[in-house]
């Protein structure tokens, strides 16, 4: 499975968030996006649309579609199994009120839980659980540099009394 792309795209086509996984152009993939909506029937069971190039994997969210392009060779149960995993992160991240201000707003939480289910074009064996850990995971070197900090604040605040009680004095 090759997943070239994971996006939230507008029902007009307008990409509100997309990650790319192999190298392409912008306009091939903004030409892809915009092609979207016109290639998706009204009142069909199917998930997935194909073209000669690429194959279209979505799933409708409130006025929205998770979109994942694939090329045609993936396997499709990989593509929806990703794409399952891909609809469970977007609340997650975005809230339970999904519309194009929240996705903006989570932009790039979202761009973070989509790298770490996929990564080089292929799906990560990962579980929301897992994910939300990554992503929330602290480091110890950026602890110690906010304590740096607070204490270097901590001693110009110091320095200012000292030097306003000498003024006064």
């Amino acid at each position: 499975m090759v997943v070239l792309a994971a996006s939230i795209v507008s029902k007009s086509g307008k990409a509100l968030v997309s990650r790319q996984y192999m190298d392409m152009s912008r306009i091939r993939i903004e030409g892809l996006l915009a092609a979207f909506p016109k290639l998706v029937g009204s009142g069909k069971q199917h998930t997935y649309v194909e073209t000669e190039n690429v194959r279209y994997v979505y799933q409708p969210i409130e006025g929205m579609f998770l979109l994942l392009v694939t090329n045609r060779s993936s396997n499709i149960l990989e593509d929806l199994d990703t794409l399952r995993l891909l609809s469970k992160l977007v609340p997650e991240y975005a809230g339970s009120m999904l519309d194009e201000e929240a996705i903006s707003r989570a932009a790039f939480d979202l761009i973070f839980a989509f790298d770490e289910v996929i990564s080089h074009g292929h799906k990560e064996n990962i579980t929301v659980q897992q994910i939300k850990q990554n992503c929330e995971m602290e480091s110890h070197e950026e602890k110690l540099h906010k304590m740096i900090i607070q204490s270097k604040i901590n001693d110009t605040k110091d320095i200012m009394k000292r030097k306003a009680m000498e003024i006064d004095k």
